[in-house]
């Protein structure tokens, strides 16, 4: 059945409303019942291949298009439980959980019924993920799968420096100009027209003391807020090429016929 699942390899994968998630890595087979149960998907650049339950999947061979029974969103969410090609079980029961399968009904039993009935082959139970590996055809055709590095970006948050507020004080020399008034005394003489109005009077020295006042200006201070003053932090996107060496499988061809190969690879691969 190996054979037949590396058939699944590289298939587009699309969710139950027919989004596109991504690309089949690797099949993952129920060690006890042989049949497949999960799917390791490419779904971009700067994500971890996500698991995908293939209970219910269906696959187009001929459009090599595999839709499985979740949505785009729940793989996207789903828990990263796969190390170095294997899924330990505490790991498959928080995919279980997750994906709200049941445990006992969790293999795509239908695609290992249509192998076995084509009689190309019996499910066996596989340790892990089949991969890519050479293999024989049930019917006689020999085979190499080629293989390729591929660069795996993600970023990490790491602290780069410290920001703070520090409040000091400063002194600085301020000048305002006040409005001020002082009295100024003024002699003023007019005539007397009617004498009988001040009675009698005599000659004799007499003083008359008047009280001259004046403005004086006074300083006083007292502490107002003014501004308030915080830390905000906001993230600024950038751009950041990276690069590094990767190693690709060739395949080449002797005592062939060059008319008659056929290109099957994707065209992004070619």
């Amino acid at each position: 059945m190996t054979g037949q699942l590396d058939t699944l390899m590289d298939s587009t994968v699309y969710d139950s409303h027919d989004d596109k998630i991504g690309k089949v890595k690797n099949i993952y087979v129920n060690n006890e019942t042989g049949s497949p149960t999960w799917a390791s998907v490419s779904t971009g650049l700067f994500r971890h291949d996500s698991l995908v339950p293939l209970v219910g999947a269906q696959h187009n061979p001929q459009s090599d298009a595999l839709r499985v029974n979740v949505d785009k969103e729940m793989v996207k969410s789903a828990p990263a439980v796969e190390q170095d090609g294997h899924i330990s079980r505490e790991g498959e029961e928080q995919l279980f959980r997750h994906y709200h399968v049941d445990p006992n009904h969790s293999g795509w039993d239908a695609y290992g019924r249509a192998m076995r009935d084509d009689g190309q082959g019996t499910a066996r139970p596989d340790a892990g993920p089949t991969g890519r590996h050479a293999a024989t055809d049930p019917t006689g055709d020999q085979g190499l799968v080629r293989s390729e590095e591929r660069l795996n970006v993600d970023t990490q948050r790491e602290a780069v420096g410290t920001a703070r507020l520090r409040k000091y004080v400063v002194t600085e020399d301020q000048t305002v100009t006040v409005p001020t008034s002082h009295e100024k005394v003024r002699v003023e003489r007019e005539p007397v027209t009617d004498a009988g109005a001040y009675g009698q009077t005599s000659l004799g020295d007499e003083e008359q003391e008047v009280t001259l006042h004046r403005d004086r200006v006074t300083v006083d201070k007292e502490t107002v807020p003014v501004e308030r003053v915080r830390l905000a932090v906001d993230d600024v996107e950038e751009q950041e090429t990276v690069g590094d060496t990767v190693r690709k499988e060739r395949i080449d061809t002797e005592g062939t016929d060059p008319g008659r190969y056929e290109d099957r690879r994707f065209p992004d691969e070619r």
